[in-house]
């Protein structure tokens, strides 16, 4: 099997995968959508919300919002606080995480607005999961093309939680990972 890379820049990454089948780039793509752990928006609490918009509302536009992580190994749960009055635009930027290490990918996300006299005050917490849990976890978008039986044209988009070389590589090990797990299971099998 080859890889070449046609073009990255970005959270963008398009490569030539060569020497193997549909249903190996199609292994690919599913683990690039579904089992790379990310972080994201999970639960929150209002405690104070003078807005127009419902809680419910607010709730799922943070848990859309992509968050970076260095962690090398996976935290419980993260906290973020915004407390925020109008008249203001409230952006991603104003939730402040309880660990610097964990982020807001863009700051520059509105969330809501706020008029003259309406406030909001609340706490999130974000996890890690994957997007086979929930899409809010996916960590970009992956598509392929066949370009012949063995030689696939490959387009990949981080949301910028994971720069894609780096998405692709996490794939690889995951993959891996799996199937030494299985390896090891079909050995326990024939003692």
């Amino acid at each position: 099997m080859d890889i070449e890379i046609l073009r990255e820049k970005e959270n963008r990454l398009e490569f030539l995968l060569k020497g193997t089948s549909v249903p190996f780039s199609n292994l690919v793509r599913r683990y690039v959508l579904g089992q790379l752990p990310t972080f994201a928006i999970d639960r929150v609490t209002f405690y104070e919300n003078s807005s127009a918009l419902f809680d419910e509302y607010i709730a799922h536009r943070l848990g859309q919002i992509p968050i970076v992580s260095d962690v090398a190994r996976p935290t419980d749960e993260i906290t973020f606080m915004l407390d925020a009055e109008g008249p203001a635009t409230v952006y991603s930027k104003h939730l402040k995480s309880s660990d610097p290490k964990i982020k807001v990918a863009y700051e520059n996300i509105p969330i809501l607005r706020l008029l003259e006299g309406q406030n909001i005050r609340l706490e999130a917490k974000a996890r890690q999961g994957i997007g086979r849990a929930h899409a809010k976890f996916q960590p970009g978008l992956i598509s392929y093309e066949m370009l012949s039986e063995s030689e696939f044209r490959f387009k990949l988009e981080s949301f910028m939680q994971i720069p894609p070389r780096k998405m692709l590589m996490q794939t690889a090990d995951i993959i891996i990972e799996k199937c030494e797990e299985l390896e090891r299971k079909l050995s326990e099998l024939k003692e």
